[in-house]
């Protein structure tokens, strides 16, 4: 698939991937179409972008009404869509046994049910297209981060989720894939909540030593132009890929100790 003249929706694109995700977009000759709740950095974006390459709409996608709303809209402004690029998350920080289950709901509601609401709504144009619907997961979706048993349960249900669309519409033309960056340079730490849901507006990490949002979403658009089913971005992640199916208790051990090692782990 070559992206020029391509309809593409990209869910929380205000910030990180999902912003560079949409500039990179434009600049290979697609259609965008983007959402979130911030309007005034999407209203920046598309000026950069150019306001006829790309359009922008309110969006939360803890809410369905508002995921089936701004689909709706971006299929009208689009004339279709040809790419559904679920990119929109929130990261939570805490021990399970200290925090309130609210902050795993809200984690869901955002991360693995956004996801699916989009989906599904864009569902029969996606189909009638042969197009693409693609997850930014993360290395946590197939090994369970300490401190971020919320995260790591959106990211196992939303890749057990497109696990199982991809195999459904196996003779459809829908092209399925699962995109795991690893820890890229972004605003989701410093957005991420704490053990009572407040956001904790600082990163635990060495931001500058990450990989850039721009080379996620290079990866990901190429990924998305040749079909490809996963992606996992880093040597780290791949070794964690391998190392869950064949060696999971060294895995947890390495995990462990690596996690600890952040500065104040809740663990």
């Amino acid at each position: 698939m070559n992206l020029k003249g391509k309809k593409i929706v990209i869910t929380g694109a205000s910030s990180g991937i999902g912003r560079a995700l949409a500039v990179e977009a434009v600049q290979r000759g697609a259609i965008v179409s983007v959402g979130s709740r911030n309007q005034d950095a999407l209203a920046k974006l598309s000026k950069q972008c150019g306001d006829s390459n790309l359009y922008f709409a309110e969006l939360d996608v803890a809410d369905r009404n508002s995921c089936e709303e701004f689909i709706k809209l971006s299929a009208k402004k689009l004339g279709g869509i040809d790419v559904l690029i679920n990119n929109a998350g929130i990261s939570m920080r805490a021990n399970f046994a200290q925090l309130d289950l609210s902050v795993i709901e809200h984690v869901m509601q955002v991360n693995f049910f956004g996801a699916v609401y989009c989906t599904h709504a864009a569902m029969p144009f996606l189909l009638q297209s042969k197009g693409s619907v693609a997850g930014v997961s993360s290395v946590a979706g197939f090994n369970g981060l300490p401190g971020r048993t919320g995260y790591s349960a959106s990211k196992f249900a939303l890749q057990g989720f497109l696990e199982s669309l991809r195999t459904e519409n196996l003779y459809t033309g829908l092209h399925v894939m699962i995109a795991c960056p690893g820890f890229t340079e972004s605003n989701i730490r410093n957005t991420a909540l704490n053990a009572e849901g407040r956001t904790q507006n600082e990163s635990p990490r060495d931001e500058t030593k990450m990989m850039s949002a721009e080379e996620v979403a290079v990866r990901i658009l190429n990924g998305v132009e040749k079909r490809k089913k996963r992606l996992i971005m880093t040597t780290q992640g791949k070794l964690s890929f391998w190392l869950s199916k064949f060696a999971p208790g060294i895995l947890r051990k390495l995990t462990y100790n690596h996690m600890k090692s952040e500065p104040d782990a809740p663990f």
